[in-house]
C-alpha cells in the first residue's frame, strides 16, 4: 500500500527532474554530426574561452555581493523576530512575505520606477536639492534587485533555526559569565549555522542563474550566466553549449553547497568545543 502511494510522487520525478536532467546531460556531452551526433567534451571546452569565463566571473562576482548583502540585513532581522523584545514580530513576517505573493516578474519592473531618471529616488534628492543618482542598467540596479528578491530566502530560514534554540542555553550563558557578545559568538552563531548555510543556499542559486533582474535593470549592458543560457536555448538555438553551461553551474553549486556544509560541521565542532 505504501509504494502504492509513493508511485505518483516518483511519476512526478522521473518525469520533471530525472528525464530533464539526463536531455541536458545529452545534449551537454554530444555534438550534431553530418552523420548524426557524436559524443564530445567540445560544449565545455567552449565554455572556458575567456569571454564566456568572463560573463562566469562577472555572475559569480554580483552573486556573491547580493548574498553577503543579503546575510548582513537578513540575519539582524531574522534575530529581531525571534526574540521576545519585539512585539510587532509578526507585523515584520508580514512585511518580508507579502511581496512574494506578487509576481516576480512585476516586483522587478517596480524597480525601474524606482531606479529610473525620474523615479522615486531621483525625486526624493530633487526634493532635498541633491543631485540625482544614474543607479538604473549599473551593477547596483541589478544587485538592488537581487537583494530585495531574494532577502525573504534569507531571513525565513534564519528566523526559523533562531525560534527554535532553547532559550535555557543563552540564559545558561550570561549566568556563567559572558557578555552579550560572547553569547552571540559562542552559543547563538554556532547554532544559528543551519539557517545560515541554508539562506545562502537558497539566495546564492537563484542569484548566480538569475535572467530576468539582469535584464531589465541591466538594460542589457552586460550579460550574466542565466542570459547567456536563455539565449542558447531560445535565440541561438544552441542546446549543447546551453546545457554545457547548465551543468557547470550544477556542479559550481553542488561544490558551493558542499563547502557550506563543511564550514557548518566546524562550527558546530568548535561550539562543542
Amino acid at each position: 500500500m505504501k509504494r502504492l502511494s509513493l508511485t505518483p510522487y516518483l511519476i512526478w520525478m522521473v518525469l520533471f527532474t530525472v528525464v530533464p536532467m539526463l536531455l541536458v546531460l545529452y545534449y551537454a556531452f554530444t555534438v550534431p554530426t553530418e552523420g548524426g551526433v557524436t559524443w564530445s567534451l567540445q560544449n565545455f571546452a567552449r565554455f572556458f574561452e575567456p569571454i564566456y569565463l568572463r560573463v562566469f566571473l562577472r555572475s559569480l562576482y554580483l552573486a556573491v555581493i547580493s548574498t553577503g548583502i543579503c546575510l548582513l540585513l537578513g540575519y539582524p532581522a531574522a534575530m529581531v523576530m525571534a526574540g521576545n523584545a519585539f512585539k510587532r514580530k509578526h507585523v515584520v513576517m508580514l512585511l518580508f512575505v507579502v511581496p512574494m505573493w506578487m509576481n516576480f516578474l512585476l516586483r522587478t519592473y517596480a524597480w525601474l520606477t524606482i531606479l529610473e531618471r525620474n523615479g522615486f529616488i531621483n525625486a526624493l534628492l530633487g526634493f532635498f536639492n541633491l543631485p540625482r543618482l544614474n543607479i538604473l542598467y549599473t551593477n547596483t540596479a541589478v544587485v538592488l534587485g537581487m537583494v530585495y528578491n531574494f532577502l525573504p530566502f534569507m531571513v525565513l530560514p534564519i528566523y526559523s533555526v533562531l525560534s527554535k534554540i532553547d532559550k535555557g542555553v543563552v540564559e545558561a550563558a550570561g549566568d556563567l559569565g559572558a557578555n552579550p557578545f560572547q553569547v552571540f559568538m559562542k552559543v547563538i552563531l554556532p547554532l544559528s549555522m543551519p539557517g545560515v548555510v541554508s539562506g545562502i543556499t537558497m539566495v546564492f542559486m537563484p542569484a548566480m542563474t538569475t535572467f530576468v533582474i539582469s535584464r531589465l535593470l541591466g538594460g542589457g549592458q552586460f550579460t550574466l550566466i542565466g542570459n547567456l543560457i536563455e539565449q542558447q536555448f531560445l535565440v541561438v538555438g544552441d542546446w549543447g553549449f546551453g546545457s554545457a553551461i547548465s551543468v557547470v553551474m550544477i556542479v559550481v553549486i553542488l561544490l558551493s553547497m558542499a563547502v557550506m556544509s563543511f564550514f557548518e560541521g566546524e562550527e558546530k565542532d568548535v561550539a562543542l568545543w
